[in-house]
């Protein structure tokens, strides 16, 4: 039965495809390989301590209270390997991580430390050292210096949302796609919008063709927001996504945000809120796992947070804005079955500020490592064109399978 665009997709369609030209309709792999990268930014701040538990180091427990992952019980977290717990409601990940199809990077964050959501955000997605230079977004930079002949076919983005991310506004385009849980318009009204366009406004109408060209492929359910809370809505969008990046002419680089991380009170551990939460991203990973079919191989899915949440807990079974976290990464490009972590320790001495988990790792060598190896980017480009002001990080080595 043919998908009937939403009424948004009609209506707003001129607005949807976040000025690109046309949908890509002639995407080729070249040498076997055909690359996908898809971000997940969760924003808010995501507590890396309760999502991936370091369980052998001894001040974890004490630190971090009834939001510490335990070896068995009902604090149980899924084992990675003999330091470190997954949250139970990440079965799907555990799943990847076994088969070596996703990794995680630990005690990570961006150069950010001043500890606000609004600047944190803004530094993760323009990839630039410091808060306030707004301009563009670095998956934006990134497809804009990837080769032209990359960059015409399947190397265009996508970004989720009414509005495009930060981290893909710039100056190369890309096609959007917004869910919506308006009524759905019927394809008699949509055709007739399309017959009236064509003949007084000929780039609206083809935009609007374009527009609901998207939706058509994105979702069969009208794209309607389903109901069940943010993690429903996690897998939908993943849903609709995967089918837009697994087609042969479509966008092969996309990102989105997930809101909602910012746990301050009744956070949960192992089970409540961040456990729905991450249940939520856990179901994103396998719907694009799902959805991506044989393109699945050659696909890097990596989720990131603005920064990390206190070591110790409050008053409130929560925790406070911190600095460092975790990255997920997944996908059958990936190396996996790893947790990689220089890690610094939760003794009083070793916490940054004495509050917070110290970084050890800059999230840029991780999304360099990323670009580099799965794109092709040179490491010049990298750190004067993507991220800016970082020649002294070095991208990451072995994220990516051979």
């Amino acid at each position: 039965m043919p998908h009937a665009p939403t009424r948004r997709s009609v209506l707003l369609a001129g607005g949807a495809v976040f000025g690109a030209a046309n949908l890509p309709r002639s995407a080729h792999a070249a040498a076997g390989r055909d690359p996908r990268l898809i971000v997940l930014v969760l924003r808010g701040a995501l507590d890396g301590l309760a999502a991936v538990g370091p369980a052998g180091d001894p001040d974890y427990a004490g630190l971090h209270g009834a939001l510490a992952l335990g070896r068995d019980g009902q604090t149980a977290g899924l084992p990675l390997d003999g330091f470190f717990l997954l949250n139970p409601g990440m079965p799907q990940f555990a799943r990847l991580f076994r088969d070596k199809q996703a990794a995680v990077i630990h005690a990570v964050a961006s150069p950010y430390r001043e500890r606000s959501h609004f600047d944190g955000q803004d530094v993760l997605e323009s990839g630039f050292p410091k808060p306030g230079r707004t301009a563009s977004g670095w998956l934006n930079r990134a497809i804009d210096v990837l080769p032209r002949g990359e960059r015409t076919g399947h190397a265009r983005g996508l970004a989720v949302g009414a509005v495009a991310p930060l981290i893909l506004r710039g100056s190369a385009s890309v096609l959007g796609w917004a869910p919506t849980s308006l009524p759905a318009a019927g394809d008699d009204l949509a055709m007739r919008l399309l017959d009236m366009y064509r003949g007084s406004d000929p780039a609206l109408a083809a935009s609007l063709g374009q527009a609901l060209d998207i939706e058509k492929i994105a979702g069969r359910d009208g794209g309607k927001m389903p109901g069940g809370g943010e993690a429903a809505v996690m897998k939908q969008v993943a849903e609709g996504a995967a089918r837009l990046i697994a087609a042969g002419d479509g966008p092969r680089i996309a990102a989105m945000a997930f809101d909602g991380w910012d746990t301050h009170a009744n956070e949960g551990g192992p089970t409540g809120r961040l456990a729905m939460l991450l249940s939520g991203l856990d179901g994103a990973f396998a719907a694009f796992e799902s959805g991506l079919g044989s393109s699945w191989k050659d696909t890097v899915v990596v989720a990131v947070t603005e920064f990390g949440r206190t070591a110790r807990i409050n008053g409130t079974t929560g925790t406070d804005h911190g600095t460092a976290t975790v990255a997920f990464l997944a996908g059958g490009a990936v190396r996996g079955g790893r947790v990689i972590a220089d890690w610094p320790g939760l003794s009083s001495s070793a916490l940054h500020e004495n509050r917070d988990l110290r970084p050890t790792t800059d999230l840029r060598a991780v999304l360099k490592g990323v670009l580099a190896d799965h794109l092709g980017l040179s490491s010049e480009v990298l750190s004067q064109k993507v991220f800016p002001d970082s020649i002294g990080v070095p991208p990451m080595k072995d994220l990516i399978g051979t």
